[in-house]
């Protein structure tokens, strides 16, 4: 079970801090990912991590702004966004993939967190 947060209204220029937190004791062994998605429009990917957290891959919209990272710890990915503008406005999802160690197709994941909202105003 994946439960995200961090959502919330910021200005363009600003920063936000998504955070996914996934129960159970195999949180290592599964390839995340974060996308989002706009009403009416398809899910979009927007990152992936590796399960030793090592390798990382991003959407062109978002390389260099954002960054995904993980904390098999703390059972937990975080999605840093800055340099917000008002189109990455949307809802975002954090998932879990049990059979891809990075992934950028929604059909390579299996769990997913229920969504936190984004807003970037101008």
């Amino acid at each position: 079970q994946l439960q995200a947060s961090g959502g919330g209204l910021v200005q363009a220029g600003g920063s936000l801090r998504l955070s996914c937190a996934a129960s159970g004791r195999t949180f290592s062994s599964y390839g995340m990912g974060w996308f989002r998605q706009t009403p009416g429009k398809e899910r979009e990917f927007v990152a992936t991590i590796s399960r030793n957290g090592a390798g990382t891959y991003y959407a062109d919209s978002v390389k260099g702004r954002f960054t995904v990272s993980r904390d098999n710890a703390k059972n937990t990915v975080y999605l840093q966004m800055n340099t917000l503008k008002p189109e990455d406005t949307a809802v975002y999802y954090c998932a879990a993939s049990s059979i891809s160690n990075m992934a950028t197709n929604h059909r390579q994941y299996d769990a997913w967190g229920q969504g936190t909202q984004v807003t970037v105003s101008s």
